[in-house]
């Protein structure tokens, strides 16, 4: 097989995948080499960028992605008449902040900083995919862990945590039952941040 046809393979494997896949994965199921796929991934992102075609190649961290480009999502939600979700609160995005900048995080850390229950977030965030369980800590109680997924960068238009907006300095937080007042006010800006980001991409909550 020559590098057209396993660049045609790749397009076809991502393209009925549909959804974020890690490359580590890609590689062995193709018996390719990492190096080759990434390669292989960089010429098929150029080409949708040189043609100015409709779908475009995302990079999630170590995973990929085929999608529509943001500019046709008008046209896409009239064809699949698909409607768009109700925005994320004010709580939603203290919370997302918080998860982002902290993961991975228990239900009873993000209660801390907050001062208030956060089930009710908790649960729509999980439905929207914008977070998702890591697992549970060895405690007692065995409490849940919260992270965020390869959806939330999509959505903020990032491809790694790392081109998240940095925070401005600050003392470690208080785990022991402090109350982590500079933690607080820091995680509440952010969130400012990430609601600016999805208004300007209109993406779909």
């Amino acid at each position: 097989m020559n590098l057209k046809q396993m660049q045609s393979t790749l397009e076809a494997v991502l393209f009925a995948v549909g959804e974020p896949i890690e490359t580590q994965r890609l590689a062995q199921a193709l018996e390719w080499d990492e190096l080759i796929l990434n390669q292989l991934l960089d010429r098929l992102q150029a080409k949708y960028d040189e043609t100015d075609a409709g779908v475009c190649l995302l990079r999630l961290d170590q995973r990929v992605q085929l999608c529509s480009r943001l500019e046709y999502a008008d046209a896409i939600r009239k064809v699949l008449e698909v409607k768009r979700n109700a925005p994320l609160s004010q709580a939603a995005f203290e919370v997302l902040a918080i998860v982002a900048y902290n993961q991975p995080v228990t239900k009873s850390f993000i209660e801390q900083i907050r001062g208030v229950d956060c089930s009710a977030v908790l649960s729509n965030l999980l439905q929207k995919s914008l977070i998702e369980e890591r697992g549970r800590l060895d405690l007692p109680g065995r409490p849940l862990i919260y992270g965020t997924t390869p959806d939330f960068l999509r959505v903020f238009c990032i491809s790694s945590l790392d081109e998240l907006p940095k925070l401005p300095d600050r003392p470690e937080a208080d785990v022991d039952g402090g109350r982590p007042s500079e933690e607080e006010k820091n995680e509440a800006e952010t969130q400012t941040d990430l609601q600016r980001t999805v208004d300007e991409n209109e993406k779909l909550l």
